[in-house]
């Protein structure tokens, strides 16, 4: 028996409206007492999106940075999509490359209005597909509470799963949520065209694996903890009640970090405790909206970050496990090994044993744009960061933005000379 949705201990010192206050009530009570809580259960895939030619070389990426596997590559006529996978206890990672880059459709239509994002206009994260006990059911009733599908002939153009019910992106987070019904015991197996396991990705899966192991890696990292999604300052509110609607996560808390103008927001499943069986979903937005920041003369990452990219995910955190390799706390043993190996981090490893947590930024993918973050949890401790942990995150990956809007600038400067 799942607990009621509002029994949840509430974290943090962020104020939020009485509308949030008020509705944040109303909608999870509703939610319980229609079954969708119930119906609703964990996060069984992720959605990620790049440009033609980038999938082999981001899989091998996010195969030596994560413990993720490769397992099939299915092909339609205008899409391959490259399953990863850790186990049937944590979600898949789908990553659907478009075969040609002229290809046009309402995700890249999502990129194309924003100065950075428009420079890889397919490359986005998607969003997570949610297993259901009744698809139909859930669709009925979401239906029932205005939340709009794609149809089938839509989804059948998009070359999404025909095997789901897809909502709409959302107004506020440019996001989507699939549901599909699956027993428990049931494999995952994807609707989306002809299976087959390519050579050239196997190869690029392989050697990310065999270099993991040999920095001794392989036993450090765990599945993903959380997703962190940046999205306007007017539309927090609006974009975590939204979620909460759309699935069956609670509302955890939210922190405010004012000296970066921000606010980080996090929501978990009702149904696992453990955030990796079905990841929290953070939402990060800024306290105040970019165009009053030159009379509070503020810093305002997030905001730039939307303002350039459009609302969209900005890090995967993996986790790391709980211990010592060589001496050192593993997150900093991982983060070494990988420096070594060419990758960047915005930042050195911040935190401490003593406060419970140990944090740190990749340089955002080529491939994907997105972040990942590396978090290590000492003992008991429970939460997603400490304040001032965080402030240096956005802070970090603030000072990248901005590089790579001076980068783009300069660019398109050149261009016109």
């Amino acid at each position: 028996m799942i607990p009621p949705s509002l029994d949840f201990p509430r974290y943090g010192d962020k104020e939020n409206s009485d509308f949030f206050e008020e509705y944040l009530v109303q909608l999870l009570e509703e939610r319980d007492r229609s079954g969708l809580t119930h119906e609703i259960r964990q996060i069984d895939a992720l959605m990620i999106t790049v440009e033609p030619g980038h999938s082999i070389a981001y899989i091998g990426e996010l195969c030596l940075m994560t413990p993720y596997h490769y397992l099939v590559t299915l092909e339609s006529e205008s899409h391959f999509t490259h399953v990863l996978r850790i186990d049937m206890s944590a979600p898949d990672v789908l990553v659907r490359e478009v075969k040609d880059p002229a290809t046009r459709g309402i995700f890249r239509s999502l990129n194309e209005v924003y100065p950075i994002g428009a420079k890889k206009p397919n490359s986005r994260y998607m969003g997570e597909i949610f297993r259901v006990g009744s698809l139909h059911d859930v669709v009925d009733l979401q239906k029932s509470r205005d939340v709009r599908f794609f149809d089938q002939d839509q989804i059948r153009k998009l070359e999404l799963p025909g095997n789901m019910a897809v909502v709409k992106p959302s107004p506020y987070t440019h996001n989507i949520v699939g549901y599909w019904e699956r027993p428990e015991s049931h494999i995952r197996v994807y609707a989306l065209g002809i299976s087959s396991i390519r050579a050239d990705v196997q190869a690029a899966y392989a050697a990310a694996k065999e270099t993991q192991e040999k920095l001794g890696l392989d036993t450090l990292l765990l599945p993903i903890d959380h997703l962190a999604t940046r999205v306007y300052s007017q539309n927090r509110e609006a974009a975590i009640l939204e979620y909460l609607t759309l699935t069956s996560y609670y509302y955890w808390g939210s922190y405010d970090i004012a000296d970066q103008n921000s606010s980080t927001n996090v929501t978990k499943s009702v149904h696992f405790d453990n955030e990796l069986e079905s990841p929290a979903k953070v939402f990060t937005a800024a306290n105040h909206p970019y165009f009053v920041n030159h009379l509070l003369q503020l810093p305002s990452p997030t905001e730039a970050f939307v303002r350039n990219y459009g609302p969209r995910l900005h890090h995967l955190a993996v986790a790391v496990n709980d211990g010592k390799t060589g001496g050192k706390a593993n997150i900093d043993y991982v983060v070494d090994a990988l420096r070594d190996c060419g990758q960047d981090f915005l930042l050195d490893v911040i935190g401490s044993e003593e406060e419970g947590l140990k944090q740190i930024f990749s340089s955002a993918s080529e491939y994907s744009s997105l972040i990942i973050e590396y978090v290590q949890r000492f003992g008991d401790f429970q939460g997603f960061f400490t304040k001032g942990n965080v402030a240096r995150l956005t802070h970090a990956a603030g000072v990248e933005e901005q590089l790579r809007a001076m980068d783009e600038a300069a660019r398109k400067a050149d261009v016109a000379i």
